[in-house]
């Protein structure tokens, strides 16, 4: 595939799920420890999630951190927006912030209240 082909699937994944991350491994079976973490912090929240695994992907990986500015995984993105990983996710849960934008991207708020806690 192209860079620009890529860039289209990519594009269409993000449009496709409200909650996408893409990271190292699956949402069954992480690859790595920070990919594992986001997984568990999305699962908390209680909405509907995706995770794409680009580790084998190399030219992928390379179009989603030009894409992004981000040269780490994993990357998340909310409702189309690019928000990085769970370090700034946290921070942003911690303060009632994350929370609203995912009631605002569902349309509902769900049952669970979510335990942020940080390393």
């Amino acid at each position: 595939m192209t860079p620009d082909q890529l860039h289209d699937e990519i594009k269409a994944e993000i449009g496709a799920n409200k909650i996408l991350v893409y990271g190292k491994g699956t949402k069954d079976m992480p690859r790595c420890g920070f990919t594992l973490e986001t997984v568990q912090f999305f699962q908390a929240f209680g909405y509907p999630f995706e995770v794409i695994d680009v580790l084998e992907n190399m030219p992928k990986r390379d179009v989603l951190s030009s894409m992004t500015n981000w040269p780490t995984l994993p990357k998340v993105f909310i409702n189309g927006e690019f928000y990085g990983d769970t370090d700034v996710l946290g921070p942003m849960a911690q303060k009632g912030e994350l929370q609203t934008i995912l009631k605002t991207a569902f349309g509902y708020e769900t049952e669970q209240k979510p335990t942020i806690s940080l390393r």
